[in-house]
């Protein structure tokens, strides 16, 4: 290694970030978490022991069966089976897939959308920031799950990126809130008036100057909205408006569970449910050290 690398390495390891962090159990627990079921989902076709959307490896004569531990249960499906004769352990690792995916290209997408609109609103003012806020006031008027479920009604084709631009068009306005809030703020400070006397392009000033400094609280929006699309796909996919049926999703495991719940076959709709809840928690438990750490009234 390098002496480069090296001073890199000490660098990283003595950022107040990382000590916060190592001094932290919930977030350890939740990175943890997340690490876990991120690799999980990428690395489905190895580690699931089926797959559960193979029609050629699904049997109809293992249906129902109960898991591993219990009468009647097989080591072939640790967790059990559903009504169809998928392992549940596969099916969970293949939906992991889809609510991660789902997830994780929605904020993308929103922020990239809300930063450029919400940027360009809180630093030119005007005409152009009445309109963008306006339609902002429009779009947050709705519930996002009302309003997604609205837009997936209105989109013919069904599939995961109807899904992802649904969710996209009613989530992208918390980050054009918040990036305009930290722009009105940043566009009157003195390095952002000295740019402009030196004759530095708008460009130039918005995306070296002005985002740099307003990043901070968009992180701590991306990292809570990533729990909450997740679990808006979800809610659409146990509605039945979500992914189409040939894609893997926790949320229709559940919805499927549900009308077995009474016949008591709990397997169907525990192992999912819990599987989500415990993706959501993670992802809260980082989000909620990551906003201590990037807000400043908070650290004070």
């Amino acid at each position: 290694m390098t002496d480069m690398n090296v001073q890199v390495m000490k660098k990283i390891v003595e950022s107040k970030y990382v000590y916060s962090f190592l001094r932290d159990p919930s977030a350890i627990i939740g990175t943890t978490i997340m690490v876990i079921f991120i690799f999980a989902a990428l690395f489905a076709p190895v580690l699931s022991p089926m797959d559960p959307y193979d029609l050629e490896k699904i049997d109809l004569g293992n249906f129902l069966i109960p898991p591993a531990w219990m009468d009647g249960g097989s080591f072939q499906f640790p967790l059990g089976t559903d009504d169809q004769g998928r392992g549940i352990l596969s099916t969970i690792l293949y939906g992991l897939r889809t609510s991660l995916f789902v997830g994780f290209s929605v904020v993308v997408i929103s922020t990239i959308i809300g930063i450029v609109l919400g940027m360009l609103a809180g630093y030119y003012g005007g005409i152009l920031d009445s309109f963008v806020m306006r339609m902002a006031d429009t779009v947050f008027a709705f519930s996002t799950t009302l309003l997604a479920v609205l837009l997936l009604g209105v989109f013919e084709s069904r599939g995961l990126w109807t899904v992802v631009l649904a969710i996209c068009i009613a989530d992208w306005v918390k980050y054009a809130r918040t990036i305009r809030g930290s722009v009105l703020e940043i566009r009157d400070n003195a390095y952002v008036v000295a740019a402009k006397a030196s004759g530095a392009k708008d460009f130039r000033i918005l995306f070296r100057h002005i985002l740099p400094n307003a990043l901070p609280p968009i992180f701590v929006v991306l990292a809570v909205d990533l729990a909450v699309v997740i679990m808006l796909e979800a809610t659409l996919s146990f509605l039945g408006v979500g992914v189409p049926i040939t894609e893997p999703s926790l949320g229709m495991m559940i919805a499927i569970g549900k009308n077995y719940i009474y016949a008591g076959m709990w397997w169907m709709i525990l192992f999912p449910g819990a599987t989500l809840i415990l993706l959501v928690v993670a992802i809260n438990l980082f989000s909620d050290w990551l906003r201590d750490e990037l807000n400043p009234k908070l650290a004070r």
